[in-house]
C-alpha cells in the first residue's frame, strides 16, 4: 500500500496559507493535515472552520482535519460543510466518543480516532471497529516545532498488531517531528500516514521532493476523498 505524506498546514505561512496549501498541491501531496486548536484540551490556537472552508475553495486536495478540541462532538457540522474529507478526534475528552465517530460517518465524512503520547493504545480499542484512521501523536500536541518522541512507535506496533489480527482496515498516522529520519521506522512499524510540518515546509523544493519519495514509493493508497 502507498505511505501517505501529509504536510500540516500549520506550519505553513499563517500570513497566507493559501500559498502553502497550493505549495503542497503542486508539489503533488495528496493530503494536507489541518490541525484545529481551541486554547483549552491544549494551549494554542490555530483557526476554526471558516479558514478550511477558504482554503477548500483552492483546492481538492484530501482534507485531513485534526479536532484538538474539549468540545469536537459540538463542531462536528461546521466542519463537515467547511469541507473536511476526514475529521479525527481525541479519546482524552470527556465526551460520547462513539456518537461522534457515527455522526462523522453519517454525514459521509471518514472518521479517525487521536491518541496523545502518553495516551495507551487499550484506549482506541473500543473504536476500531468504526474509525478509517488512528493517529498517534508523536509530540505533545499544541506546538510545532517538538522533537519525534521514539516510544510512540510500540504503540503504532501495537496498534498495527490489532489491526492485522482482527482484519480491519484502518490505516495509521503519526503527527509530530517528522522528518526524513524518521521515515524508515515508522514505515516498518507499519504506519501509513506521516505527517510533516517543519520538516516540509521548512524545506526547499529539492529536500520536499526527497521527503515525499522516501514516504510515497511504496505502493497504492487505500483512503481517498
Amino acid at each position: 500500500m502507498k505511505k501517505i505524506l501529509a504536510p500540516s498546514i500549520l506550519a505553513g505561512d499563517h500570513a497566507c496559507l493559501r500559498d502553502s496549501l497550493l505549495l503542497a498541491d503542486q508539489d503533488g501531496r495528496e493530503w494536507i493535515h489541518l490541525d484545529v486548536m481551541d486554547g483549552h484540551f491544549v494551549p494554542n490556537l490555530s483557526f476554526g472552520p471558516q479558514t478550511v472552508a477558504d482554503l477548500r475553495e483552492h483546492s481538492s486536495i484530501f482534507f485531513d482535519v485534526h479536532l484538538m478540541l474539549d468540545n469536537p462532538q459540538d463542531h462536528i457540522d461546521s466542519f463537515v460543510l467547511a469541507g473536511a474529507d476526514l475529521i479525527s478526534i481525541h479519546v482524552e475528552p470527556e465526551y460520547e466518543i462513539a456518537e461522534a465517530l457515527s455522526k462523522i460517518k453519517s454525514l459521509g465524512k471518514k472518521c479517525g480516532i487521536v491518541l496523545n503520547p502518553d495516551t495507551p493504545a487499550e484506549e482506541a480499542s473500543p473504536f476500531l471497529d468504526q474509525v478509517d484512521l488512528v493517529l498517534c501523536m508523536t509530540v505533545n500536541p499544541g506546538f510545532g516545532g517538538q522533537g519525534f518522541i521514539e516510544g510512540v512507535l510500540s504503540k503504532v506496533r501495537d496498534l498495527a498488531y490489532r489491526r492485522a489480527e482482527s482484519g480491519a482496515s484502518f490505516l495509521l498516522e503519526v503527527d509530530g517531528g517528522v522528518g526524513l529520519d524518521q521515515v524508515d521506522d515508522c514505515v516498518r512499524a507499519g504506519v501509513d500516514v506521516l505527517v510533516a510540518g517543519t520538516a516540509y515546509f521548512g524545506a526547499d523544493s529539492q529536500t520536499r521532493a526527497r521527503f515525499a519519495s522516501s514516504v510515497e514509493n511504496r505502493g497504492e493508497p487505500e483512503l481517498s476523498s
